[in-house]
């Protein structure tokens, strides 16, 4: 019960010109259709023995899909339909029905409770994979469903899994949450990065397409797509074309993709640039996250600097201020304008900044921690790497505020706080290892 307290608490006509019919055009012509074929062949071939001669990438995709089976566990059936039907049912008035893809992960789980907790109806999806400790999305997953969320066990590359979703329930909405997260990861298993972020958003995007009524789509970017960008703090307006990592080139397609799917079958779709969530049940692969746990063993912790001893910082955002900002999103999407994939109208496309607006130096999250646990940390100062982490990031968060009412209150000393109490509780028994 103490673990649940906090939760329950808590977007010219091209001219014409006639084609002199002589010899030397038809040659011409010729030769480029040649070369075209030529170098189509030659890249097919080289994605061909990429993919299926290289033994580090044969191991990776066999990993991969070991991890991320498309195969889900049963589902179908009377008692299945009836659970789901339970979870999807509105219990306030002017409520809505969600399904929240990812719904066992960090943002996933406080987002799930928020909505259920005012009364909305909410469906879980999530793949419950085991890119960090599956335990824990499990325990997410028991805190969800003791508040009557109930989570399908599958996978967003599972189309006719979520075709059935939308027989059994007519959703209102789609808050998609489910993605491969994590930058440095992206360098081990790039495969995976693609097949969730990319190929997964295109499979539910496809799927709401063909609906009627087509839901709204609210769906999580990051504020990783700012990439190389030195002016601060980040705008939804600057440029977003120099990633720095695989990741954040993938929610960087995913937004192109949001982009086309609304303009050709009239998709509602709002995208939210989350900029360094924090909080109890968080992600073991964050760095407060694993901080803690290495202070409290008495490990060494890295403390990055950028070149000439710069300082790296992060707009680090407290989770409730993050499902706020999801519950604005959801609240203020417009229909979309499309039936059975088929666009009817213009329909809304926006991307908003979900930040805290005050950037905080890493070594000073290493001081708070400090004195929350009460430990010395073991800091061990490395250079940046260049494996996609930026020196900063810093949000501009005054379209979310004018157009969702999203006005961040968690300062880091305070979020810290409460995760640390989280964290002693669910960790301090000594029967489970923060992994």
């Amino acid at each position: 019960m103490s673990q649940m307290k906090h939760i329950d608490n808590i977007p010219s006509t091209p001219g014409k010109y006639k084609i002199e019919k002589s010899p030397y055009n038809r040659l011409r012509l010729q030769f480029s259709l040649t070369k075209i074929i030529f170098w189509s062949l030659v890249f097919v071939g080289l994605i061909f023995v990429f993919f299926y001669r290289s033994p580090n990438s044969v191991s990776n995709v066999s990993s991969d899909l070991s991890r991320r089976s498309l195969r889900t566990s049963s589902y179908g059936g009377p008692v299945w339909e009836k659970k789901i039907k339970s979870s999807a049912k509105i219990r306030s008035k002017n409520g809505i029905c969600v399904l929240v893809t990812g719904a066992a992960g960090f943002v996933g789980t406080h987002v799930s409770a928020a909505l259920k907790r005012r009364g909305d109806g909410v469906v879980g999806l999530d793949n419950f994979n085991d890119y960090y400790d599956p335990s824990l999305k499990r325990a997410r997953q028991e805190l969800l469903e003791r508040s009557g969320v109930y989570i399908v066990e599958g996978d967003i590359n599972d189309v006719a899994l979520l075709k059935k979703l939308f027989e059994v329930v007519a959703f209102t909405h789609v808050m998609h949450l489910a993605a491969q997260a994590g930058v440095r990861y992206a360098m081990e298993n790039p495969g995976s990065y693609v097949h969730s972020n990319i190929a997964g958003l295109v499979n539910v995007l496809e799927v709401c397409k063909s609906v009627n009524p087509q839901p709204a789509i609210v769906w999580a970017s990051s504020s990783s797509v700012y990439g190389l960008n030195t002016k601060v703090p980040f705008s939804e307006r600057d440029r977003t074309d120099q990633p720095a990592s695989l990741y954040a080139a993938t929610k960087k397609a995913g937004e192109e993709i949001a982009h086309t799917y609304n303009h050709i079958y009239g998709l509602s779709i709002t995208g939210l640039r989350f900029f360094t969530v924090y909080g109890p049940w968080g992600r073991p692969d964050m760095a407060y996250f694993f901080f803690t746990r290495d202070i409290l063993k008495g490990k060494s912790i890295p403390i990055f600097e950028a070149a000439n001893h710069g300082t790296v910082a992060r707009d680090f955002t407290y989770i409730d201020d993050i499902a706020k900002g999801c519950l604005g999103a959801l609240d203020t999407a417009k229909k979309s304008t499309g039936s059975g994939g088929k666009k009817k109208g213009p329909a809304q496309l926006r991307v908003f900044n979900l930040g805290n607006t005050s950037p905080v130096p890493v070594s000073d999250l290493v001081s708070i921690l400090e004195k929350l646990l009460k430990v010395k940390a073991k800091r061990l100062v490395m250079k940046l790497p260049r494996n996609g982490d930026v020196q900063f990031t810093h949000a501009n968060i005054s379209s979310a505020h004018k157009e969702l009412g999203y006005k961040p209150t968690t300062d880091l000393q305070t979020g810290l706080k409460k995760f640390v109490r989280w964290y002693l509780s669910y960790y301090g028994n000594g029967k489970k290892s923060a992994q």
